[in-house]
């Protein structure tokens, strides 16, 4: 004989309904995380880029001031070309007389890119 510990008029799910549930939240966390972590690089690989093309525009900025190109971050990151860097991207600036060479990456991306000036694109 089966007992019913239910008073009159309660419903609720039974533990198979629960556990499949679980199961297939589960296998949709299992496949989200991956593409979230991807779409966060991605996001830190474009804050990079992003930086990089301020910085060559900062690059013109002061060669058009002093007619030379830059051989450091600090000259173009103080007044008053302020350019700002996002956190966790990390810039390496070398410049002479006639061009200069930008190079930045994101400590938490997987590319590095690099732009040679004047007039460059930018490379992965």
């Amino acid at each position: 004989m089966l007992i019913k510990f239910t008073s009159k008029g309660e419903r609720g799910f039974t533990l198979i309904e629960l556990m499949l549930v679980i199961a297939i939240l589960g296998i949709l966390v299992s496949i989200a995380i991956p593409q979230f972590s991807a779409y966060r690089k991605r996001a830190f690989d474009s804050a990079a880029r992003s930086d990089l093309r301020h910085a060559a525009t900062a690059q013109e900025a002061y060669h058009a001031d002093h007619e030379i190109y830059c051989n450091g971050i600090a000259a173009i990151t103080s007044s008053p070309y302020n350019l700002s860097i996002s956190e966790g991207v990390i810039m390496n600036v070398a410049g002479s007389v006639s061009s200069y060479t930008i190079i930045a990456y994101h400590t938490s991306g997987d590319k590095t890119y690099t732009l040679s000036g004047p007039g460059g694109t930018i490379s992965h």
